[in-house]
């Protein structure tokens, strides 16, 4: 990867977005909690505004003022790199034009899909976004969440644009992973998504993971991709067994309202997801304590193997 300038890399979470479920206010206090707890566990960057965050369910407003209460409790120890998401390319222009001029490190480019959009006009959103600010640009592809995807040959077209830069693959084919990697992996630096094996991602050359489960379970995560940079990959998949309940829970609950309850059993006070969407019940809390604390069982075996 040649982006010495940002190097963006490693374990990035993706932030849930808390919110005064009476008021609609940014949950001030929460975000700053949140944000200095990952950073002092030593994260390579947060990404606010994403699926975990619930995006889709904000408004400008409240999109505003997580990146700026991020941007500034981050304090530029490590990036902020905030989703932009809108099925408006005028739209999404200006939101990045926004966060850019807030002080974001960089973007990653999401397009939903409100009406059939052919590959040119998928292309023309995505340069759009691009070409409006000078950050690094990360492309989000997630065709079961989106209802689209970027193929093979709009990829081709937008990395033409000089500040588009790396990928977020959520497409769950490995196989498409690896065919990119060897075909722009000097190019471009694919991060896994949350549906993926985040290992078997960096067997094949990514460069990171940017997901909600490790807003949950950072230590873990980062530990995960140290294993891996260090070729200890026995070592990493016996960790990414144990983590995988995890994401079988997210699946099973939904993303949003999933890692605010995993959150919260943690004792980080993000309140409920953003109605019309359910908070979870006992239950499912009691899971997802069990499986955090089967989790970290997990990390601290391995950290005592290593030392």
């Amino acid at each position: 990867m040649t982006d010495t300038a940002t190097g963006f890399r490693g374990i990035v979470p993706y932030l849930v977005s808390p919110i005064d479920p009476d008021t609609g206010e940014v949950d001030e206090a929460a975000l700053r909690a949140l944000v200095a707890h990952l950073v002092e566990v030593g994260v390579h960057g947060i990404s606010p505004l994403g699926s975990t965050g619930e995006v889709m369910l904000l408004d400008g407003d409240q999109r505003r003022r997580v990146v700026e209460i991020c941007v500034d409790e981050a304090a530029g120890r490590i990036p902020v790199i905030p989703g932009v998401s809108s099925a408006s390319t005028r739209a999404a222009c200006i939101e990045a034009e926004r966060f850019a001029d807030l002080g974001a490190n960089g973007l990653i480019a999401i397009r939903e899909n409100a009406y059939p959009v052919n590959d040119a006009g998928i292309g023309d959103f995505f340069a759009a976004v691009a070409t409006s600010v000078e950050l690094p640009i990360v492309l989000y592809t997630n065709p079961g969440l989106l209802g689209a995807d970027i193929s093979a040959a709009v990829l081709d077209r937008l990395l033409e644009i000089d500040n588009v830069r790396y990928l977020k693959d959520a497409s769950g084919v490995t196989g498409r992973i690896l065919s990119v990697i060897n075909r722009h992996g000097d190019r471009l630096g694919v991060f896994s998504a949350s549906a993926h094996i985040p290992v078997l991602v960096f067997q094949l050359g990514g460069i990171g993971w940017m997901a909600g489960p490790a807003c949950v379970i950072p230590e873990a995560s980062l530990l995960l991709y140290e294993l891996s940079q260090a070729g200890r990959w026995d070592d990493a998949m016996a960790l990414q067994r144990r983590a995988w309940p995890l994401n079988e829970l997210f699946t099973k609950y939904g993303l949003g309202p999933c890692v605010k309850a995993a959150l919260e059993v943690s004792g980080f006070a993000v309140g409920p997801p953003i109605a019309p969407t359910q908070a979870l019940g006992e239950a499912p809390r009691a899971q997802l304590r069990a499986v955090l604390g089967d989790i970290a069982e997990a990390v601290d075996q391995l950290k005592e193997i290593s030392s």
